[in-house]
C-alpha cells in the first residue's frame, strides 16, 4: 500500500513539475511574441493607452473567459468593449497569422504577467479549435 501510494505521489509530482515547466516556457516565448506584436498598443507594461487601447494588466475582460481571449487573437475585436470599468471602442485586427502555438504563449504570458494569474494554461489545441470555429 505504502509503495503504491509513493508511486502516484511521485507520478503526480513528475506531472505537475513538467505542467509548469510547460507554462513556464510558453510564458517565456510568449513575451517574445507580445513584444513584436502586442507591445505597440498595448504598452510594455500591458497598460494600454487610456481611451485607445484597453489595458490587459489585471484585465477583467481577459480574465473573464479564455475561449474569448482566444478568439479575440484570433478573429480580431470590433465595437465597443468594457475593460476595467472603462470603455473602448477601437478596431483589434485579427493576429491570425500567429501560430497556434503563438497564440496560446502570447496569452499565457499575459494571463501571467501584469498583474494576471489565469487559472489554466491556454494550449495550441484549444486556439485550433477556436480558429476553425469562425
Amino acid at each position: 500500500m505504502l509503495k503504491s501510494f509513493l508511486l502516484i505521489a511521485f507520478v503526480t509530482s513528475g506531472y505537475l513539475f513538467t505542467a509548469q515547466d510547460d507554462l513556464t516556457a510558453s510564458v517565456k516565448r510568449g513575451k517574445e511574441v507580445y513584444s513584436t506584436t502586442c507591445q505597440a498598443c498595448h504598452m510594455a507594461t500591458g497598460e494600454g493607452m487610456a481611451g485607445v487601447f484597453p489595458p490587459l494588466a489585471k484585465s477583467d475582460y481577459l480574465m473573464k473567459d479564455q475561449k474569448r481571449a482566444v478568439g479575440v487573437v484570433v478573429h480580431g475585436l470590433s465595437g465597443e468593449v468594457t475593460v476595467n470599468g472603462k470603455a473602448y471602442n477601437m478596431v483589434m485586427p485579427p493576429q491570425s497569422h500567429l501560430t497556434d502555438e503563438q497564440i496560446a504563449d502570447v496569452l499565457n504570458y499575459v494571463q501571467n504577467s501584469f498583474g494576471n494569474k489565469a487559472k489554466a494554461a491556454v494550449t495550441p489545441a484549444q486556439v485550433a479549435e477556436v480558429r476553425k470555429k469562425k
